[in-house]
């Protein structure tokens, strides 16, 4: 179709999609006398960019996100985690309103009140914008599993990986029929487990790539665009939310966030169990580093630099405020299995 169909189709204007056109976000084919025709396929991408621009993306980060080949539930995909993401900032912008008049009804309500409470609004905000793939996992997706090898590293990160997964699905005994969902899904390995027994699961990543493979490996699974900071499930939808490998891509500042994330999926009674690298505090985490520098080990000292091993003590702390019931296990050096379970209060 010609581009005055096409805006009419969409419910914007030919301006709009030309001006689009310019930014190189969509490039429709040219016939005779110069008109451009859209396929249903550049019908898609400017669907999925006109509800991206809707919540506030930049036309860079909508060229971005659109990079390489993108299919139609892609689309919806990309869609659905800007909307989830947007949600959350107008509900953190709620609750940061309900405190204030709480406290002013209380006639508490000072000016540092206000500047601390917008001040930590701002920081959350600008913690999910900021929010980047820095490891680039699209391009590790197809050899992903390969990748994975247990031996033969003076430093190996994937020591004792398949005894961590089997321990994620032995503490959260998934019943059948129940949803859980897996951050940082990748290519699905710690879900399927859960697939294995009947439940139901959504893996989250950031990855389209790994999405895709993880597709291929289990088409059950309900895969779904997103991050640690931005889940793209509703309020207390799930049973119970797992994660391996995954929550040290975070920054230490913003693992809490992502602790308060998985809490707000989680339905009551729920469960979360975490397999990562980690140390059981900051006193083991510079022990194990001067211990690795004294064997000359600089591989394993840049690998624990290069990344935000947790530090397990900060991780029970914040789960225990919250009402949960924690306990851990440690695989080796550097790899711990966290389960918390909700409490019902």
């Amino acid at each position: 179709m010609k581009i005055t169909e096409a805006a009419k189709t969409l419910h914007t204007t030919p301006r709009t999609i030309r001006f689009y056109e310019e930014q190189g976000l969509v490039k429709p084919r040219k016939g005779e006398n110069d008109y451009r025709y859209y396929e249903e396929t550049d019908l898609w991408k400017l669907q999925t960019i006109l509800a991206l621009r809707e919540v506030g993306m930049s036309t860079g980060q909508i060229k971005e996100a659109l990079e390489g080949e993108v299919n139609r539930e892609a689309y919806l995909n990309l869609q659905r985690s800007a909307l989830y993401e947007e949600w959350l900032q107008i509900k953190d912008m709620i609750t940061t309103i309900d405190e204030m008049l709480s406290k002013q009804k209380e006639t508490t309500l000072t000016t540092d009140d206000v500047f601390t409470l917008a001040h930590q609004l701002k920081v959350t905000k600008q913690m999910l914008k900021n929010w980047k793939d820095q490891w680039n996992f699209d391009e590790q997706a197809k050899e992903y599993d390969q990748s994975i090898k247990t031996t033969g590293y003076r430093f190996n990160v994937h020591e004792h990986y398949q005894e961590a997964l089997t321990k994620v699905s032995e503490l959260i005994e998934a019943a059948p029929e129940e949803w859980g969902v897996d951050i940082g899904t990748g290519t699905g390995n710690l879900a399927a487990r859960f697939l294995e027994n009947g439940a139901n699961m959504i893996g989250v990543d950031q990855s389209e790539e790994m999405l895709k493979v993880c597709s291929q490996k289990h088409p059950k699974m309900d895969l779904r665009h997103g991050h640690f900071l931005s889940l793209p499930v509703m309020d207390h939808q799930v049973n119970f939310v797992v994660s391996s490998y995954a929550l040290h891509h975070i920054p230490d500042q913003e693992k809490e966030l992502a602790l308060a994330e998985m809490d707000r999926v989680l339905a009551e009674n729920g469960r979360i169990a975490i397999a990562d690298l980690m140390f059981e505090n900051k006193k083991e985490k510079d022990r194990t580093l001067a211990l690795y520098e004294q064997e000359g080990n600089q591989e394993a000292v840049e690998a624990i630099q290069d990344e935000f091993y947790a530090d397990r003590s900060i991780l029970i702390d914040w789960f225990e405020k919250q009402g949960y019931a924690v306990e851990t296990l440690q695989l080796n050096a550097i790899l711990h299995v966290l389960y918390a379970e909700k409490r019902n209060i």
